[in-house]
């Protein structure tokens, strides 16, 4: 296996020489950066210009291993759940927890894809009873969600061929137990790249 360092050279080999992130970094900044052994930034601007610049899912398995020997764990969690984005889609949500005085969690949880409520996306039982989805829950550009907070976060649906049916503007519901625990509108559902 690859060290840390050899891998992060072989994922800047996989990005044509022309991606650029948000912020305006290139494909040269990360060579740069990695000549002045800057390891942990060259990760965060390879992760970047990911965001933005189509990647396979061998490019970010390979930013997940890195991020791993580098021990950076939430960074590796992002990288696994990128890739497993790039395999299956994902959907983009505005969700608003519930207080606790409105029946909703009681504390605030990590948003790092851990936490694998049950939804209500409209489904129904063969009965035409209420069917509730499980999808697991990454909260975007915020380390945790307490309750009657409101963040952009990503939907992985364990069985994603139940949640096809969405679109942006719906609006769907979160539970942890009875009753709700909150409500997320779609903002966009981007489809496989694979």
């Amino acid at each position: 296996m690859d060290d840390a360092f050899a891998l992060l050279r072989q994922a800047v080999d996989l990005l044509p020489e022309d991606a650029v992130a948000e912020n305006g970094q290139t494909v040269g900044d990360v060579r740069k950066d990695i000549e002045l052994q800057e390891w942990e930034m060259v990760l965060d601007v390879l992760i970047e210009i990911a965001d933005v610049h189509p990647v396979s899912i061998t490019f970010w398995e390979i930013l997940a291993e890195a991020a791993r020997q580098m021990m950076l764990d939430r960074s590796c969690r992002w990288c696994e759940w990128r890739a497993w984005e790039v395999k299956h889609g994902t959907i983009r949500v505005t969700l608003t927890l519930l207080g606790a005085d409105e029946g909703g969690r009681q504390s605030a949880f990590a948003g790092d894809g851990r936490l694998r409520p049950l939804w209500d996306i409209g489904n129904r039982t063969a009965d035409g009873q209420q069917d509730l989805n499980i999808a697991r829950l990454w909260v975007e550009f915020a380390s945790q969600l307490g309750p009657g907070e409101t963040a952009d976060g990503r939907l992985a649906p364990l069985q994603p061929e139940q949640w096809q049916h969405l679109k942006p503007g719906d609006v769907i519901t979160m539970h942890e137990a009875q009753p709700a625990a909150g409500i997320a509108e779609v903002i966009e559902v981007l489809p496989p790249r694979v």
